[in-house]
Formats: C-alpha cells, sequence, structure tokens
C-alpha cells in the first residue's frame, strides 16, 4: 500500500524538484532591435535586488563567457522579487557589444550570488561561435575565496588599499593546467566589476589542488562596500565582499587646510597693511611705539587720612615779625633789632648834622 501511494506522489515531485532554483522565462524568444520583451522569473530570494541585461556570447549552458562586458549594460533594468521571489519586468531589446548567440542574463545584485539565462535571438545582430571549450584541464573551486592584509598609514590618508585574494583550486580534468591566467575585478555598490589579468606561475596536474594568491588593488582614496570576484575561462568562480574605510586623515588634512591657509593670509595682510600706511607726522611708526618702555606706576602724592590715625602735627610758624613780636615783648619772643634808641623808641630822627 505504501508503494501504491510513493507511485502516486512521484509524477507530482518531479516538477516541484525541477522547480528549484532560480527560473527566468521570456514572452518572446526573438525580438529585434528597438522592441521589448516581458521577462518573468521564480524560485528567486524574496525582496531581493536583480538586474537584467541582454549578453552576447552565451549560452544557458555555459552562461556569459565574456562577463558583463559582453552585454548592453546602457539598456539594462533592475527589478526587486516579491515575497514568494518572484518578478515580472518589462525589457527592452538591444544590440550587445559581441555578437550572439545571446541570452537575458537575470543575476542578484546583493548577497548570495544567483543567477539565470533564458535564450534570446536578437534579429539582425551578427551571429558566431562560442570559443572552444578547454575540456583537457578544468579549474573548480575547491575552498572559500579570503582577503589577507590590511591597511597602512598611507591608506588612511588616501593610498589605493590592497589585499590579497587567497583561495584553493582543483584540477578535475583529464589535462596538467599550466600557469592559468584568472580575472580579478572589483565592484562598487551596483555597477559592474573592472577586471584585471592576474596570471598564477604554477603546474596543477590532474586531480591535484593548489593554494593560490593574487593581489587586489583599488583606486586612490576608495571607500565604501566593494564585491571582489574571481573569473576564469569567461566563467565567475567566487566572490568576495570586502568593506574599505573611509581615509580619514585626508578629511584631517582638508580641515587642518581651511584653518592654516586663512591665518596665514590675514598674518600677510596685516604686515603688508602696516608697511603701506602712511606714516603719522612727526611721529615713529607704530612699531617704533610698541617699542618704547611703558612708565613706571607712581604711588599718589597723599594717602588717604585714616579714621583712627592720630592728627599730623601744627606747621611751625616762620619767624617773621609782627606787630607784637618786638624785643623786650613779655612773652619772651626775639625780634629784629630796632635802630632807634631806647629812650626814645618812637620819635623819628632826621639824617644830617644836628642842630
Amino acid at each position: 500500500m505504501v508503494a501504491v501511494f510513493a507511485l502516486l506522489l512521484l509524477p507530482l515531485a518531479g516538477p516541484a524538484a525541477a522547480a528549484d532554483g532560480p527560473v527566468v522565462k521570456l514572452s518572446a524568444t526573438q525580438a529585434g532591435t528597438g522592441g521589448s520583451i516581458t521577462a518573468t522569473g521564480t524560485g528567486w530570494r524574496p525582496h531581493t535586488l536583480l538586474m537584467l541585461l541582454v549578453c552576447g556570447q552565451a549560452t544557458p549552458s555555459r552562461g556569459v563567457i565574456g562577463g558583463t562586458n559582453s552585454c548592453a549594460n546602457g539598456d539594462g533594468r533592475a527589478v526587486t522579487t516579491d515575497a514568494q521571489g518572484a518578478f515580472g519586468k518589462e525589457l527592452p531589446v538591444a544590440e550587445p557589444p559581441v555578437p550572439c548567440p545571446c541570452v537575458v542574463h537575470v543575476a542578484t545584485v546583493t548577497g548570495a550570488r544567483a543567477e539565470a539565462d533564458a535564450v534570446l535571438e536578437v534579429a539582425g545582430h551578427p551571429v558566431a561561435p562560442l570559443p572552444a571549450e578547454n575540456t583537457d584541464g578544468r579549474l573548480s573551486i575547491l575552498s572559500d575565496t579570503r582577503l589577507t592584509g590590511s591597511g597602512s598609514l598611507l591608506t588612511w590618508f588616501g593610498a589605493p588599499p590592497s589585499r590579497t585574494l587567497v583561495f584553493t583550486v582543483g584540477n578535475s580534468g583529464t589535462g596538467t593546467i599550466k600557469d592559468p591566467i584568472f580575472q580579478v575585478g572589483s565592484a562598487h555598490g551596483v555597477f559592474a566589476p573592472q577586471w584585471d589579468d592576474r596570471q598564477w606561475h604554477g603546474t596543477l596536474a590532474p586531480g591535484k589542488k593548489a593554494e593560490v594568491s593574487l593581489p587586489v588593488e583599488l583606486s586612490a582614496g576608495a571607500h565604501g562596500d566593494y564585491t571582489v570576484s574571481l573569473k576564469y575561462d569567461g566563467k565567475v568562480l567566487a566572490e568576495q565582499p570586502w568593506g574599505v574605510s573611509r581615509p580619514w586623515g585626508v578629511t584631517l588634512f582638508w580641515l587642518l587646510l581651511c584653518v592654516v591657509v586663512p591665518a596665514a593670509l590675514f598674518r600677510i595682510g596685516m604686515a603688508v597693511v602696516d608697511r603701506v600706511r602712511p606714516r603719522r607726522p612727526g611721529g615713529a611708526s607704530r612699531s617704533a611705539h610698541r617699542r618704547l618702555p611703558r612708565p613706571a606706576l607712581r604711588l599718589p602724592l597723599s594717602l588717604p587720612r585714616s579714621r583712627t590715625a592720630e592728627p599730623p602735627p601744627s606747621t611751625p610758624t616762620l619767624p617773621w615779625f609782627t606787630q607784637d613780636s618786638v624785643p623786650g615783648d613779655p612773652a619772651g619772643r626775639l625780634s629784629a633789632p630796632h635802630p632807634d634808641s631806647p629812650t626814645s623808641p618812637t620819635t623819628p630822627t632826621r639824617k644830617g648834622r644836628p642842630t
């Protein structure tokens, strides 16, 4: 009975399992430049930002070989999935920069990487065969990628941040891989990564693995959230987030510059004004007046009289003659000698011979 029930559920489980993972469908598989198609998708993460692009030199089995450089990035569209992980978006048909076969490439912008492709024939666009796939040796990532290294004092002042991307690869093919060339790209926000070729010098035999270290460097003054991507043979193998701190030394430098330069200009301006200012008539210059010594402080000539202090002594009388100060005065005070005789003190005499 249980076996019969399992056989009845088997046809229903097949489509559900096949529907697992992100899927994209198009309203039309062929369209001309200037037209538009509607892309719908299911199986994506809820409330996730997606990017829709028309890309050349790509198939659903091999993916976009040339990366986003093979896509019509200027005519791309962004869409956010709903609570069930579904979306629907109208996309203009544009010619990619490389020949077809072409696909509509849908990929997540943030979070864990997920992508899906749907075949699209762009009418009137040239078609070229895909580059031959190397079946002798095949690299695969065997470990998570990580960024090693740290910043320096120069990075704090705006020098280009640099790290080392470290990962382990294995050769799952039947041939030997010698000196493989990887592509390392760095992207800021929703912008497409800028790819740089990095060659690893070494030989990887079939079934062997090795640790690979590749340098990564950003532009001067870069800061914010970046994503470092690793690509080999046209396929993106891994992505690693990188948070770059702000170069606060540059901000400090500009703040000091805004304070020091105005102060220096003010001092220079004051010196120029002091030189061109006309001199006062009959006077010295301002600088000479500044060098004159200050007068010493002098105490007041008289101090305020204290209430409890004794009265000052009386002023001595000057020895002038008064009417009462004559010789022989009963008070016994001295006086100047008188020219008359004592017998006639008040009789005046005439000058000359006596009669």
